[in-house]
């Protein structure tokens, strides 16, 4: 071998190897510029990892930076492969939230593992321990928001609210960069506050009035402000008027409310077209012996906000209808105390997800009217098989009622939330009470910012009577709630109270998936065996029942002996039962085994079929390379 031909391979192999070099430092370098680019998007079709716009409003308004502390026992081998599952995707939605934070956000992530100072720190937090076996040891799976001093916490992230994730986090968030209490007005025609015994009334019906259990709680949360009935002016300290049952509201009332709303405060408007509670109230009406006025209205501030109410309409819903004593004793299955279940709830609706019955006793409902700028969302229907039908027909039971019943075929709103921006019920300026009164200020004709109004139809679903059950324990008094009235009442003052981007967020959908075909399947191969066995069923309890009477009728001065054709006809019933058995345990055995290989058949399509596709696919694709190289070499 000549030097010549040594130097030649020499250079081959070495620039060989240098290109390599090269390609591979263009690789490294070109990762390192692709991984400074953020490209990101969520193909999942709920948008699971994807926070609504509103959420990034709230970390766009935030003044001074957030931390969120995540704190998840990761390296404890006992926890469930799901949770850690589950503990990823939170772990992954907090990182959206730094990303949306653009700085204001800050993510730390905390194994908090036993005996450790990181434990400590997060049951300082008052992050609750999920105990994981009988030794004692515990997991945690919480989350801190905290900003200087303040902070807030989710003592456990439970993986059946994961629908509601991102509405917690984003509350905590608007919580503790707003830590004062929120100031919340309430403006009632009823003793919800409670009341004292008047002093210069005597008799055994002045005893003073207790407060209501639900506003009760409202005092713990919130600071409270009771405003007078006829109040003409709502002060701007105010975030959040709850107006209950309000009676022939003055216009200087009604503009005191139109104005606060324009300037941005948030308002729960409890309405009633038959008030149960006002009724028994009512002391004027009992000592003057004249109808009492039970009904309540918006005045002129409803069909500025879009909303049409009728104070003479209760709805009738014959399939949420409740069992309720008459006078008589008797009971009657009455469609005006609406007993309503999730399917009458927006369950997309953050406010309602939680929920599971509300009682409304007499209820009204809401007509909308599209108003620019306004969005209308209801929250609790009736069904479509309902009807508003006179406050004076309500009173005379199901049965008069089913005489008249004209389903409306719609829905009806029994509650629903206005958001956007409003205008005022007052073009003309504020109204004046007198000629000493009278102003030249035109006050606020249109919202100076989008705010939120909360309308329900129903007074009474607060009143103690249809919300909770009094309790003694250990000699005091202890309320327990019968349904979720209480619930939506704190759920609806809450929202309101938070920032009001709040209440535009969306529940999320869920990252476990269903196979919807697979349950499909399911459910017509059970349809298609159900019929067959119910069938089964049927006959073989008439049989038991034949048997039955066969043996009753026997002759009873002969004791326990039978005759030759009851013996003969209790055998041939007795054999029809066990062919009976024998044919439904066939039944159920195909059933099962039906299910069993549809399941099969997904299994295979899923594991073999589509390994297979992708395999003929290659093999077709190469026998076409081959077929156009060797056209290739023939054309040469």
């Amino acid at each position: 071998m000549s030097k010549h031909d040594g130097l030649w391979r020499f250079w081959k192999v070495g620039g060989g190897v240098l290109g390599l070099l090269i390609l591979l430092a263009i690789l490294v370098a070109g990762n390192l510029l692709v991984g400074a680019v953020r490209l990101r998007h969520d193909l999942t079709e709920d948008k699971l990892y994807t926070l609504s716009d509103n959420s990034r409003r709230v970390l766009e308004q935030l003044e001074l930076p957030v931390t969120l502390k995540f704190f998840f026992t990761s390296t404890a081998p006992e926890v469930p492969v799901p949770l850690k599952y589950f503990a990823q995707q939170v772990e992954d939605l907090l990182r959206e939230y730094q990303l949306a934070g653009g700085g204001r956000v800050l993510l730390e992530i905390y194994n908090p593992e036993p005996d450790t100072e990181i434990e400590e720190w997060a049951e300082r937090y008052g992050l609750q321990g999920q105990q994981l076996d009988m030794l004692g040891a515990s997991f945690y799976l919480g989350l801190v928001a905290a900003q200087g001093e303040h902070y807030a916490s989710m003592p456990f992230i439970d993986p059946r609210e994961e629908t509601l994730l991102e509405y917690n986090i984003t509350r905590m968030i608007s919580r503790v960069s707003h830590p004062q209490k929120p100031m919340v007005g309430v403006l009632s025609s009823l003793p919800v506050m409670g009341a004292q015994a008047l002093p210069y009334q005597m008799g055994p019906q002045n005893t003073g009035q207790r407060q209501w259990a639900a506003f009760r709680h409202l005092a713990e949360d919130y600071e409270v402000r009771i405003l007078p009935e006829m109040t003409d002016e709502i002060g701007e300290d105010i975030d959040v008027l709850v107006l209950v049952h309000p009676k022939e509201l003055s216009e200087q009332t009604q503009y005191a409310i139109d104005q606060f709303v324009l300037r941005g405060g948030r308002l729960l408007a409890l309405l009633d077209p038959m008030c149960i509670a006002d009724a028994m109230n009512d002391e004027q009406s009992r000592m003057t012996g004249m109808p009492p006025q039970v009904s309540s209205d918006l005045g002129l501030l409803a069909e500025a906000w879009g909303v049409a109410w009728d104070p003479q309409q209760v709805v009738a819903d014959f399939t949420a209808s409740t069992q309720v004593r008459q006078g008589d004793g008797g009971l009657d299955d009455s469609p005006v105390f609406l007993s309503l279940r999730q399917s009458n709830f927006a369950r997309e609706d953050v406010l309602m997800a939680r929920l599971h019955g509300i009682v409304m006793p007499l209820a009204g409902a809401f007509r909308t009217q599209p108003v620019d700028g306004v969005k209308a969302t209801p929250l609790i229907y009736s069904s479509a098989q309902a009807q508003a039908v006179p406050a004076m027909l309500a009173q005379m039971g199901s049965a008069a009622l089913r005489r008249s019943f004209q389903p409306e075929g719609a829905e009806l709103p029994l509650a629903l939330r206005l958001h956007g921006e409003f205008t005022t019920a007052f073009p003309d300026g504020p109204p004046d009470a007198d000629a000493e009164s009278a102003t030249d200020v035109q006050g606020l004709q249109r919202s100076a910012m989008p705010t939120t109004i909360v309308l329900v139809g129903d007074v009474d679903m607060l009143h103690d009577q249809f919300a909770v059950q009094e309790l003694n324990l250990f000699g005091s008094s202890v309320f327990q709630p019968i349904n979720d009235n209480l619930s939506f009442f704190v759920n609806a003052v809450e929202q309101l109270s938070g920032a009001v981007e709040l209440a535009e967020i969306r529940t999320r959908g869920r990252i476990e998936r269903p196979f919807t075909r697979v349950l499909a399947l399911q459910q017509a191969a059970q349809e298609r065996w159900m019929m067959q066995e119910r069938a089964l069923q049927q006959r073989l309890e008439e049989t038991r029942q034949r048997l039955g009477e066969l043996q009753a009728g026997r002759d009873q001065s002969q004791g326990l002996i039978l005759s030759p054709e009851q013996e003969r006809e209790i055998d041939q019933f007795r054999d029809e039962q066990a062919r009976t058995r024998q044919e439904l345990r066939k039944v159920r055995r195909n059933l099962r085994e039906g299910i069993e290989r549809l399941g099969f058949k997904v299994k295979l399509i899923n594991i073999l079929l589509m390994p297979v596709l992708v395999g003929l696919a290659g093999i077709v694709f190469a026998w076409r390379r081959q077929v156009r190289a060797a056209r290739a070499a023939a054309d040469a």
